[in-house]
């Protein structure tokens, strides 16, 4: 069961939605700690990928006490029911997305860091640029070689963290679990330098999904007492 819940949720992660809602009704009582142990882990998603909440319905109090307890169960939802679950994940803040279609092409790193450019200017955080820039032309040159498919680009921006993420179409994971990402495929340990987290996610197509984060603080506004000190 909880190697189909962890699977379910990076199935669902991958396909960027609004949250992630995981009914566990049917625990059995008493099913802590090893169980809850191992369900808590689910936080690490939203630790590392932030901007998607989980949650988690349980009307057993002693493992929603046991959740809410646990480091990683923290970065979770927790709530009796499904329908306060689901009411949690929709009152979260919409998040700004920015998605792009590229073609496997060798063009497709350098239109991939033209796109994240554009896009981080208008979102006013022009000081992550060079190094988001090359982030996400690693990560679309190691998809665009390994799958040769159209890849998904998507930029998101949340409290401070960027997250870019690549997806592609490639047939050849589809029947095989998503290991963990191999530093030594090219330009990855650049990512790891660059990044404060990335990954890799099952994509219910049989492909894979890329992703990392980034700090990106926003520029404080002046006020208007600086504005008017500085003229």
């Amino acid at each position: 069961m909880v190697e189909d819940l962890e699977r379910t949720i990076q199935l669902a992660l991958a396909d960027g939605p609004r949250g992630v809602v995981c009914d566990l009704s049917n625990v059995f009582e008493g099913a802590y700690p090893e169980v809850v142990e191992v369900l808590a882990t689910a936080g690490r998603h939203v630790r590392d990928w932030p901007g998607i909440p989980v949650a988690v319905a349980c009307p057993d109090s002693r493992v929603r006490e046991a959740l809410r307890a646990h480091p990683l169960g923290g970065h979770l939802i927790v709530t009796a029911s499904l329908f306060s679950a689901v009411s949690e994940v929709l009152m979260a803040p919409a998040l700004a997305v920015a998605r792009l279609r590229l073609t496997a092409h060798p063009t497709a790193p350098r239109a991939s860091r033209d796109f994240v450019a554009r896009t981080l200017l208008d979102w006013r955080l022009g000081r992550v640029i060079p190094f988001a820039s090359v982030v996400v032309g690693e990560l679309v040159a190691n998809s665009s070689v390994r799958a040769g498919t159209n890849i998904d680009l998507s930029v998101v921006w949340n409290l401070g963290a960027l997250r870019l993420a690549v997806r592609d179409h490639g047939p050849a994971l589809r029947f095989q679990p998503v290991s963990a990402v191999d530093l030594h495929e090219p330009g990855l340990a650049v990512v790891a330098r660059l990044t404060r987290a990335f990954g890799v996610l099952p994509a219910a197509d049989g492909g894979r999904l890329l992703w990392a984060v980034l700090e990106a603080p926003r520029p404080r506004t002046p006020s208007r007492r600086t504005r008017r000190e500085q003229t």
